[in-house]
């Protein structure tokens, strides 16, 4: 269990993102290496996290667009239960894929028709119960047939035009 006390803070030049950061487990942080959390605020973050015997696993991303674009690890994982995640496979790191599937992770892909709809950014509001953004019908399927109960919503203000989906807009205070 992690402590529930201030453990320090990332320094510059080390930065790093929330929307970079997916807990596998609770002493296991994949953190994306992009161009807003960068290889020092990793370092930073495995001290941090060093003596809660946390393992830090750096997950570098692509390029994709550039430095302006916000390419983040949660633009293509979401994990939906223990041993469930819906990703989009064409830019996950072999690695990391390989990591994920070495822990029983079963992974649903995303078709590339739904990846900028917001497809893989999908908030699990308990185990195999998530709420996504209305408009991925394949995705939205593939989760059902794994069990899954979906919940959509229309996003075309907020979600669309500023390219951020459920998992986006919230922030996990408490999780068990």
């Amino acid at each position: 269990m992690l402590s529930d006390q201030l453990l320090g803070h990332v320094e510059a030049p080390g930065t790093a993102e929330g929307g970079d950061m997916l807990w596998l487990d609770p002493h296991t942080l994949a953190v994306g290496r992009t161009y807003r959390t960068n290889a020092e605020g990793i370092a930073q973050l495995r001290a941090l996290l060093a003596p809660l015997q946390v393992e830090v696993v750096e997950v570098p991303l692509v390029h994709w667009t550039g430095p302006g674009d916000v390419l983040h690890l949660l633009s293509l994982i979401s994990l939906l239960d223990d041993d469930l995640a819906v990703v989009y496979a064409r830019l996950l790191p072999i690695p990391f894929r390989e990591v994920l599937l070495q822990r029983g992770i079963q992974l649903i892909e995303i078709p590339d028709q739904e990846f900028a709809t917001q497809g893989c950014n999908v908030l699990a509001l308990a185990p195999r119960l998530c709420l996504m953004l209305a408009g991925n019908p394949i995705t939205q399927r593939r989760l059902e047939a794994t069990g899954c109960q979906v919940w959509t919503y229309q996003g075309d203000e907020i979600s669309t035009k500023g390219s951020g989906g459920p998992t986006c807009l919230t922030r996990p205070l408490w999780r068990e």
